[in-house]
């Protein structure tokens, strides 16, 4: 058969193909050299990004106005079911051409970063083969067209984000951390599985257009009583399909492994936020809402029991894990927290039906936060330089054991925000880019993606908020996270970059493109008069290695402003163009001026605060944190130890699950039970089989071998009759005779 692999029906084929192929090369031919691993792995996520492109301009550039109610792709039979045969396939529809403009992107300039981050890093080939079947696998989620090879690149997301989390195995916490999010997300993966095979049941199929482009399927799933809790089967299969997501987008109750997943490298961290595992959980929902929608009219403020279920559940860790992220002094901690808050955005979007608004957020905050973590992992490489001159000036050191190998001297964790500061003068294109990404993350007016997506939801729920008592319980938590993001993001950017060094690792702290023109022309203008002049020599390789990690942050930190210069008609445009990808028309409200002033006014109140309290008298060291001193010791403690959730769990789930395994299941069940039983049974045959060994020796050999034996004795014996001897046999027969005759003699008588 002639296939054109460009046309739009077969592309996708290739896109989610080539870094799968890269992390099979990866594995079989080139693990052993590095350089070689690495230009496989950015060769194939930069082909399946070009790739992508095409498909892109292809589909968007082309404006069909029939696209969503035709879609493109292709399938191929998978396994036959008795009457039904399975297919596996893609397909491109609006939604996915939006996706695709995001992921492989965005999974380029991590791969790019990772090239200067990992070098010297002793498994750095091992690390590209995973992050290139980590970006296959979400490929394989977004290009899928049905909900179980959906299902399959989730769970390779999992693997991948087990090992990536886990990859330093020789620290105790990474190796901790990358079991608890495995586990974790096992939990809620085990019931997203049971739905899905309650929709097969119940379908008979779980091709997307099967069952969300047509009207009678979702009539039919959504009046059709569920087997269990009552209610429809579209309500109890959209409800466990939500429950995957919690698990895997980090949402209340299941969000406490995300902030443990930052004891990975950095562009590991920068991949779980922003280009896949935790975009996936969101991407899901919006894939099968017209499933979680059925039998509402979210139109007219009648919501559906998932979407209650969605818009409490992100409501509530919006505005948790922003109080969370106040309390966090971990740079890569508190931005975990913050890509747990606006995931709750999303969740809370999509339980008022503000559907589109939650895709163009988590597009727009795919960007930013992939720049905010590779920021975070120049900053940390930066402190990791500077710990290791403080200590050949001086300035005390600890042993602190690096991932390939090396011992190098450090006073303290390079993370901690509180022994940062001054760093702007450092670190000039890192603090630059990462205070446009955390603009966009507080949500500055007008100029920034941030705002634009973050209003929309605002919006969204101001609109339903005097109709239903639902949305304003939705719009009020997210009200005071976005105020408390702008000012946990003002507050990690000021103790981070702006103020003078706290700690000789700050003052020494660089990525070796430190120059002196740029604090000379720094000082002229009366900031930081104490900086040093020095000069640190480095190679041509580290130049290299810093470009390589510094050039993703300029191209992401356009990414998130770039909204800004359009404004509100890229939402509008955005809106028109993914609303054929529902079977329903998503909700259009009315431009309303008060959610935007409220927007700015959240967003500008915050950040003004954190200027005040970090900005106009900056820490220095030794102080303590004004906002722990606002909060107290007792508040700040609870922050600091994430609410206790942590150690309940470990207290009241985690120990009464590991004694009912040691105890009843290990001991009880297994040991005392099966292996009882199974003991048992193994001696009762032991003493049957020496029973039949025993009869075997006496009867069955006794008898087969005495036989022949007594024969054998009988013809030896009787042998000796044949002596030889004349008189012996004369004798033999005198005897004979006599016997002879006396029994004639007894039977004549």
């Amino acid at each position: 058969m002639d296939i054109n692999w460009f046309h739009a029906d077969y592309l996708p084929w290739l896109i989610l193909l080539f870094p799968l192929v890269s992390f099979l090369v990866i594995v079989l031919f080139t693990s052993k050299n590095t350089v070689l691993s690495q230009v496989v792995g950015l060769g194939g996520i930069g082909v399946s990004w070009a790739l992508s492109m095409v498909l892109f301009v292809k589909t968007v550039w082309a404006a069909d106005p029939a696209l969503g109610e035709r879609v493109y792709g292709s399938s191929l039979d998978w396994m036959s079911l008795g009457a039904y045969t399975f297919r596996m396939g893609v397909l491109v529809d609006p939604l996915t051409a939006y996706m695709l403009l995001m992921v492989p992107l965005a999974c380029l300039m991590i791969f790019i970063y990772s090239v200067g981050y990992m070098r010297g890093d002793a498994h750095n080939s091992r690390f590209f083969a995973y992050i290139s079947l980590f970006s296959g696998a979400m490929l394989v989620l977004v290009l899928a067209d049905n909900l179980l090879l959906l299902f399959i690149g989730w769970e390779l997301m999992g693997f991948c984000s087990y090992s990536l989390i886990g990859f330093w195995a020789h620290k105790k916490t990474a190796m901790e951390a990358g079991v608890k999010a495995f586990m974790t997300t096992r939990v809620a993966d085990m019931l997203m599985l049971v739905g899905i095979g309650y929709l097969f049941l119940e379908a008979r199929t779980l091709n997307f257009r099967d069952i969300l482009y047509n009207e009678e399927m979702l009539h039919h799933l959504a009046s059709t009583d569920a087997i269990l809790f009552g209610g429809s089967v579209a309500g109890l299969v959209g409800v466990l399909l939500v429950i995957g997501t919690i698990g895997k987008s980090a949402q209340f109750p299941l969000h406490t492994w995300l902030p443990d997943a930052m004891e990975g490298p950095t562009p590991v961290s920068a991949m779980i936020h922003a280009a896949a595992m935790v975009s996936a959980g969101v991407y899901m929902v919006v894939r099968m809402f017209p499933l979680l929608s059925a039998g509402a009219d979210f139109h007219h403020f009648d919501y559906s029991t998932p979407m209650v279920f969605m818009g409490l559940i992100g409501a509530i860790t919006a505005l948790g894990a922003a109080v969370l992220a106040l309390g966090q002094n971990d740079i890569k901690r508190i931005l975990a927290y913050s890509t747990i808050s606006q995931l709750g955005y999303m969740v809370a979007a999509l339980g008022i039906g503000a559907w589109v608004a939650a895709v163009f957020h988590l597009i727009n905050h795919a960007f930013f936060k992939a720049l905010l973590f590779m920021a975070s992992g120049s900053v940390i490489h930066a402190m990791e330089h500077g710990e290791h001159h403080a200590a050949e000036h001086g300035h005390g050191h600890a042993e602190h054991e690096e991932p390939d190998g090396l011992v190098m001297d450090y006073v303290a964790p390079p993370n901690d925000i509180q022994r940062m500061g001054g760093l702007l003068h450092r670190l000039p294109v890192t603090a630059i880019t990462m205070a446009i990404g955390g603009l966009s993350l507080a949500g500055f007016p007008l100029l920034t993606a941030g705002f634009w997506s973050k209003d929309e939801i605002i919006a969204e729920a101001w609109h339903g908020m005097t109709n239903d008592p639902f949305p304003l319980f939705v719009l009020l938590a997210l009200v005071v996270a976005a105020f408390l993001t702008a000012f946990y993001t003002a507050r990690m950017w000021l103790l981070t970059f702006w103020g003078q060094p706290r700690t000789p690792a700050a003052e020494y702290a660089s990525l070796g493109t430190f120059r002196k023109q740029w604090v000379v022309w720094w000082n002229k203008r009366g900031w930081n008069k104490d900086v040093k002049l020095m000069q640190e020599p480095t190679t041509a390789r580290d130049r290299l290695s810093f470009a390589q990690m510094e050039t993703p942050l300029i191209i992401l930190a356009f990414f998130a402003i770039f909204a800004g210069f359009i404004g509100t008609p890229v939402y509008h445009a955005l809106h028109d163009f993914l609303a054929p990808t529902l079977l329903e028309e998503p909700l259009k409200i009315d431009f309303n001026v008060l959610p935007m002033l409220l927007s700015m006014a959240l967003a500008l109140g915050g950040l003004a605060l954190g200027w005040w309290v970090y900005a106009v008298k900056p820490l220095r060291q030794d102080e303590v944190d004004p906002t722990e001193k606002a909060l107290g010791p007792g508040v700040w403690e609870m922050l600091q130890n994430r609410l206790y959730i942590d150690i309940l769990y470990r207290r009241y789930l985690l120990r009464p699950v590991e004694w009912f395994s040691v105890n009843i299941v290990i001991q009880a069940i297994d040991k005392e039970t099966i292996d009882g039983v199974l003991e048992t049974i193994a001696e009762a045959f032991t003493w049957l089989g020496e029973a039949f060994k025993r009869f075997n020796t006496v009867v069955i050999d006794g008898v087969g071998d005495g036989l022949p034996r007594a024969v054998g004795d009988f013809g030896a014996w009787f042998r000796q009759v044949q002596s030889g001897r004349i008189q012996q046999y004369l004798l033999y027969v005198t005897l004979a005779l006599l016997a002879l005759g006396t029994l004639f003699l007894v039977q004549v008588r």
